[in-house]
């Protein structure tokens, strides 16, 4: 059973967000995704920041041993930082994937789009 914090919200697609008070929001991939990719060798992020998402655009690449995945923008924003850690470290997403896992900050561009997402009791029905 994947851990799925109560916290935050889903995207269908396997990303997290968490949205902090100032309108700003964390993203990253799910326990269940990492668990599912297994080893995680690689990640690109290709967002730069000042870069505008739009939500559902991808973002990146994640490679593990089994498979690449694309990751997807949970909500539209601008790009405020980038996690570089990843570069070097792209495990740490296996053995932190809601911590120091995250792969960028976005400065929401409706905070309220968060609420288009799913709750971890409705993501828990798809990642089980």
């Amino acid at each position: 059973m994947s851990h799925i914090p109560s916290d935050l919200k889903y995207a269908k697609s396997h990303e997290w967000l968490k949205v902090a008070a100032d309108g700003t929001a964390t993203v990253g991939i799910t326990d269940y995704a990492q668990n599912t990719l297994g080893d995680i060798t690689y990640v690109q992020v290709n967002a730069k920041v000042g870069a505008a998402l739009k939500a559902g655009e991808p973002f990146g690449t994640v490679e593990s041993v089994k498979a690449a995945s694309d990751l997807y923008a949970p909500a539209a924003g601008t790009v405020v930082e980038v996690n570089k850690a990843l570069d070097s470290a792209p495990e740490t997403i296996n053995k932190d994937a809601y911590g120091s896992g995250w792969m960028l900050k976005l400065k929401l561009a409706n905070p309220a789009e968060a609420d288009n997402l799913l709750s971890a009791e409705d993501y828990g029905k798809i990642a089980g």
